[in-house]
């Protein structure tokens, strides 16, 4: 796989279309390319837009299959690639439809446009998050290599005058066996482009896969390992010069004053720039743009969130679960049950404040010049990182070019625009390009955080300890209501809640409530798993704890309320086959287990955990079984797992933001760590295969692994946890 650069051009600003069933007439459209060429476009939003609009070179499409007169196989990309591999499970789709081999698929970045490139399950955004890349592409890509092959064939057989069921593709060719004749695909690409659309075409049977449920080496590693891969923090402009900021310590704060003499007597410090709220400083390189800042002396209004604390916004949470809110899911009648229960279990949880601490902190490169713009970075939104680079240059949508580039992790952090927005007001005082590169300690002090919760948890028992009823309420911010506003409706919305309501297990009585309470000041936005991340924290750490009161196993317990959910008992019965449930550990070692069903997928862990006379915790073994319908690639499921679980992991043990005085306590990984390499454990992942639908797989390993290791630790210890991160301090012997 080459990674084509893309031309500087803007799209048109479009707009997001609403959720609708695929068509294969709405999506799929043909045309010649440059040079006479075959241009298969197709669009992955619905059947209600409008046709793509024609220009010399052929449709403008939402995701497209250009197959050019030299053969090459150029796929149009309307995802970014921030490690999870889509950059080569989605050619293989488009390989194993299209006869060809992957290496022979080139690859292009999407421009900025959500009415081509709108992402159907995120509401029609141009975006790459919630897990959803090859969910969305699953069959259109899919369908669009079958029709590209089909009409391939259909034009070699009227060159030959022969029945098109006569020939096959194979390997980039059309054959004909019977007179063994072979034709390139870039020599028919003219004809095949002049060829009538095939109403229906069949996909291929799972059995007749090629490449799809095969591993496959990722095509990005040998750039990213030679060095040549280019990310946001590479790109270098000519004549760019660079910079780093300091933003206003709290929330809402403004610069009163600030002495830069000193900064500016450095060596290679070009320019001072204010902000309302931040200080920037320009300079020849990035070492002296960082002495320069340092060398500044800022005085700050911190305005009126200067006296935030955690516990104020905590407080403000628990005390908004005392009352009833929207209820998002409500199954029987569940006071009736609770009365009539024979023992009641309730149990309170908090989950805090999480930044993303990405390897690749931000950064932004902007050139704004007299009558344009353009933007270099790395982002998961780029249609509505041009829209704000707009707004804030004060531009036509159409006086924007913005180069989206690879990310060095993005984690939902890159579904924000705020980086792009704040690098083109430097830029707007910079006389040619600027890159602006946030410091690690900007970075995490100025996150957009994963928001915390606080929640009440009830169940009601029989007497057998099976659960009749089943309450949960919880408070916390919501980041749809924010980012998507169509989606929050009636209190409500799909992220908040997932992972809280639609589970795996047969509750008779079930009622969960939300309550939607705001942060003064704090931003929230995704974090890798998002509603999952606290939702199933808590509801795998209370099924533990009703599993305790009924004096039971916690994988029977669990087991016993699966018959109506095949796949999920499948997944839990292998994850304790594998991970030897029930058998003897050392003292002070547990297992712990955890079930769900978010993303499209069935998830079960097993964590194998070692507390420590002082309290340390040590995740020693990880057994996670996925089932995920069907599997593109399963070395990127695999690795997908293995990072989701460290990324968990990290949370689990030491993830936690908090504010003293309106200010982020935290400032970097000494404050902020993350899990090392030598406290990295063993983990093994177990696929299920079947031909089901695809599922996500970028997040469920995260939400998944956390509760796995607070039950974990009870099995070890007999303390639980309702709480996070970990108090080690809890768990000393003795």
């Amino acid at each position: 796989m080459i990674l084509e650069p893309l031309a500087s051009r803007a799209a048109g600003p479009g707009r997001p279309l609403p959720a609708s069933g695929l068509s294969r007439r709405g999506f799929l459209q043909v045309g010649a390319a440059a040079g006479g060429g075959l241009m298969l476009t197709f669009r992955l939003q619905h059947t209600n837009a409008d046709p793509a609009p024609v220009d010399a070179v052929g449709f403008a499409p939402n995701a497209f299959i250009r197959i050019e007169a030299d053969g090459r196989i150029v796929l149009t990309m309307p995802y970014v690639e921030m490690g999870q591999g889509a950059y080569t499970s989605i050619p293989m789709l488009i390989a194993e439809e299209l006869e060809v081999d992957l290496k022979q698929v080139r690859l292009e970045h999407a421009p900025p446009n959500e009415q081509l490139y709108g992402n159907p399950l995120l509401g029609g955004v141009q975006g790459t998050g919630g897990s959803t890349a090859i969910r969305a592409v699953w069959e259109p890509m899919r369908q669009a290599g079958a029709i590209a092959r089909t009409m391939l064939v259909s034009a070699a057989a009227k060159r030959w005058h022969v029945d098109p069921a006569s020939c096959r593709a194979q390997s980039g060719e059309v054959l004909h066996p019977p007179t063994l004749r072979s034709i390139k695909y870039g020599e028919l690409a003219g004809d095949a482009a002049r060829m009538p659309v095939p109403k229906s075409v069949a996909l291929k049977r799972p059995e007749d896969f090629r490449l799809i449920g095969t591993p496959a080496r990722r095509l990005d590693a040998p750039a990213k390992v030679n060095g040549t891969a280019v990310f946001g923090i590479d790109v270098r402009p000519p004549g760019v010069k660079f910079a780093t900021v300091a933003q206003s310590p709290v929330f809402g704060g403004r610069v009163k004053n600030v002495e830069d003499a000193a900064a500016k007597a450095i060596r290679g410090v070009r320019q001072i720039v204010r902000l309302d709220d931040a200080i920037a400083v320009v300079a020849d390189h990035m070492g002296a743009a960082k002495k320069g800042l340092a060398a500044l002396v800022i005085e700050w209004d911190d305005g009126p969130h200067a006296n935030l604390n955690t516990d104020e916004i905590v407080g403000e949470l628990e005390k908004a679960t005392l009352n009833s809110g929207p209820v998002a899911q409500n199954i029987g009648y569940v006071d009736a049950a609770m009365a009539n229960s024979v023992t009641k279990v309730e149990a309170t949880y908090q989950v805090p404040f999480l930044a993303h601490a990405a390897m690749e902190p931000m950064n932004c490169t902007v050139h704004v010049h007299g009558d344009g713009c353009e933007v270099w970075v790395g982002n998961q939104v780029i249609a509505r990182a041009r829209a704000a680079a707009a707004t804030t240059a004060g531009l036509p949508l159409d006086k924007v070019v913005v180069h989206n580039h690879l990310i060095g992790g993005g984690f939902g952090r890159r579904l924000e625009i705020d980086g792009v927005v704040r690098a083109v007001q430097i830029a707007q005082h910079v006389d040619g390009p600027v890159k602006v590169v946030w410091t690690r300690e900007e970075d995490i002090q100025h996150d957009m955080y994963r928001p915390c919760f606080f929640d009440r948890m009830s169940a009601g028992l029989d007497g057998k300890g099976m659960p009749v009823a089943w309450g949960h309420r919880f408070a916390g911010s919501s980041i749809l209501a924010r980012w998507l506003p169509p989606v929050f409706n009636n209190g409500l919305d799909p992220d908040s809640t997932d992972g809280a309501i639609d589970l795996v297990y047969a509750f008779p009585n079930m009622r969960v409530e939300y309550l939607r309470v705001e942060p003064p000041a704090v931003p929230t936005a995704f974090w890798r798993s998002v509603g999952p991340s606290h939702n199933v924290f808590v509801v795998e750490s209370f099924m533990d704890e009703l599993a305790t009161a009924a004096r039971q196993d916690p994988v029977a317990y669990r087991l016993a309320l699966l018959d109506k959910s095949p796949r999920a008992k499948a997944v839990l019965e292998l994850a304790a086959e594998r991970a030897g449930w029930g058998r003897p550990l050392p003292e002070r070692v547990g297992r712990g287990v955890s079930l769900q069903f978010v993303f499209g997928t069935y998830m079960a862990q097993i964590a194998e955990v070692e507390v420590s006379k002082e309290g340390a915790v040590r995740v020693r073994r990880v057994v996670c079984v996925v089932d995920c319908g069907s599997v593109v690639n399963p070395d990127t499921v695999r690795a997908q797992v293995q990072g989701a679980v460290i990324f968990g992991i990290s949370a689990a043990l030491f993830g936690e933001i908090t504010l003293k005085g309106g200010r982020v306590e935290q400032t970097n990984f000494d404050s902020y760590p993350v899990l090392r390499i030598d406290e990295a454990p063993a983990i093994e992942v177990h696929i299920v295969q079947n031909s089901e639908p695809p599922g996500g797989m970028g997040e469920p390993g995260t939400s998944a692994i956390v509760p796995a290791i607070a039950n974990a630790v009870f099995a070890a210890t007999g303390k639980r946890l309702r709480k996070l991160p970990i108090d080690t301090s809890q768990l000393k012997s003795g």
